[in-house]
């Protein structure tokens, strides 16, 4: 269990650590009841309706629905979004940094965050889950993983427990920093991560993704440090 000094200090590493991020990429507070043109859509079934987005798996989809944003060329980043499970059929959202151009892991994956009402585990998917050729061991029939993989995947993530209260706000504030991926909620740190291939200096776009249905979203905003 954490003192109460360490308490302190790490709330107060986690303001300082966002005071770095003083450029707006992009935000969106879906006030306009629609998407707008920078956004992006994979497989999603997502909608914009009162003012929040709701994430949308379509039934029967072989994947969870993407909505995304793209942007110039960036390694050091902080993304915001409240966020809602309304019920307890939501069960996960990942936060997605991506390069679209790095063909050395599926889907140019770099490293996620996944956010469920128990759970938040950061991922290192460059160097681990999506390094193409593991990838391609893990999605065999059977799998072939073999245990150096395992052992090298059990370096490459991180799950933190968490409570989160369904049917309630909260805010979710990620900041990537060179190799390290912070993550806070409702403004109290969660925990942090080291792995290689967080410092990819080449993210170009940042996906929600919902694990089936009932996440909503707001208030989302993508920084970058200041140039």
């Amino acid at each position: 269990m954490k003192t109460p000094l360490a308490l302190l200090l790490a709330s107060l590493s986690a303001a300082a650590f966002a005071g770095d991020y003083t450029r707006t990429i992009f935000s969106d507070d879906f006030s306009s009841g629609k998407f707008g043109p920078r956004w992006g859509h994979y497989k999603s079934g997502s909608v914009v309706k009162d003012g929040v987005l709701i994430g949308i798996t379509p039934e029967g989809s072989d994947h969870s629905a993407v909505d995304s944003v793209k942007f110039d060329a960036e390694r050091d980043l902080e993304v915001s979004v409240k966020f809602k499970f309304v019920s307890d059929k939501a069960k996960s959202f990942n936060v997605w940094f991506d390069d679209k151009d790095y063909k050395g892991s599926h889907a140019g994956h770099i490293c996620n965050v996944n956010v469920s009402p128990a759970e938040v585990k950061i991922g290192d998917a460059k160097t681990g889950n999506f390094r193409n050729d593991i990838y391609e061991r893990k999605k065999a029939v059977p799998p072939t993983l073999t245990a150096e993989d395992k052992a090298l995947l059990a370096t490459k993530n991180k799950s933190i427990p968490v409570k989160l209260t369904l049917s309630e706000w909260h805010t979710l504030s990620i900041t990537t920093k060179a190799d390290e991926v912070s993550v806070s909620i409702d403004g109290k740190a969660v925990g942090s991560f080291k792995s290689e291939g967080v410092g990819h200096d080449h993210k170009t776009l940042v996906s929600l993704t919902t694990n089936q249905v009932d996440v909503h979203y707001d208030d989302f905003s993508i920084k970058g440090v200041a140039k």
